[in-house]
């Protein structure tokens, strides 16, 4: 990395409050300061990219979804911290630590989309591993341009190159194929309630995205998919978009239905 980058992320800016949630930005002070003090001079930024960041956090349902900016690749033994870090948060008070979704990207890796990349630090469900990063990235990285939150670090916007419309219809194009086609063949996931509803807005946003070239937020999409798409989806749509754990719907067969339409689209 040239040296006149490096000195460019000396500084940093930090928020005691990138949330409205005092709970959630407790736990992030907390992330904060253990992934400063491990990594050191190697950390850049800290930026939250998922639904805290777009408007749609629900305390009930959301997940904390975050990324790491570091200089360089951490190495084993920074790996090792991290994971170390992340079971003693897991364990701790916070429940939402159990909420935690990130990753841990080198500049390089961050600045733009490469299927050759190498795999990152990735911590998914409670699992902290090396993970390669897929196309749902280029996605998250215009989230993470456009609309990213700053808890710790520069502005995000110089650190990941401006993603063109046509890349993001590609990438909505790539993760219906590589992951939600997969869903469908073999649907194990899909028998849970939260993840019927988790299918069916994304198949909202997803068709939004093929449609306007644009990112928004769950709820701004269902509602256009409500609105826009054939009658027959807008109640499987208005449940998704109300559900609970225990509100008793089971809509296995539909939300199967509505993933094969959305494919449908991409012909």
């Amino acid at each position: 990395m040239p040296e006149n980058e490096v000195n460019e992320f000396k500084c940093y800016n930090s928020l005691v409050n990138p949330t409205p949630y005092s709970d959630i930005n407790a736990l992030l002070q907390e992330l904060l300061s253990s992934v400063r003090a491990l990594l050191a001079d190697q950390f850049v930024g800290l930026y939250l990219y998922g639904s805290l960041s777009t408007g749609d956090f629900d305390r009930e349902r959301s997940d904390i979804d975050f990324v790491v900016a570091t200089k360089d690749e951490p190495s084993e033994k920074a790996f090792q911290e991290l994971h170390l870090m992340h079971e003693r948060l897991d364990a701790g008070n916070s429940k939402w630590a159990r909420k935690l979704e990130g990753a841990y990207i080198p500049l390089g890796s961050l600045r733009r989309h490469d299927p050759a990349d190498a795999p990152h630090p990735f911590l998914n469900e409670g699992l902290f591993r090396i993970e390669r990063l897929s196309s749902d990235w280029v996605i998250q990285r215009f989230v993470i341009r456009e609309h990213g939150t700053v808890v710790a670090g520069p502005d995000p916007k110089p650190l990941v190159d401006p993603i063109q419309p046509e890349d993001l219809r590609n990438a909505v194009r790539a993760v219906l194929r590589e992951w939600w086609l997969p869903n469908i063949e073999d649907p194990w996931r899909l028998q849970r309630r939260d993840y019927q509803a988790y299918a069916v807005l994304t198949m909202c946003r997803a068709l939004y995205t093929l449609r306007h070239c644009e990112i928004v937020s769950k709820p701004v999409s269902a509602q256009w998919a409500s609105q826009t798409l054939d009658r027959r989806w807008m109640e499987l749509i208005e449940r998704a978009a109300a559900w609970r754990i225990d509100d008793g719907a089971d809509d296995l067969t539909e939300t199967l239905m509505f993933i094969r339409y959305t494919l449908d689209q991409l012909k």
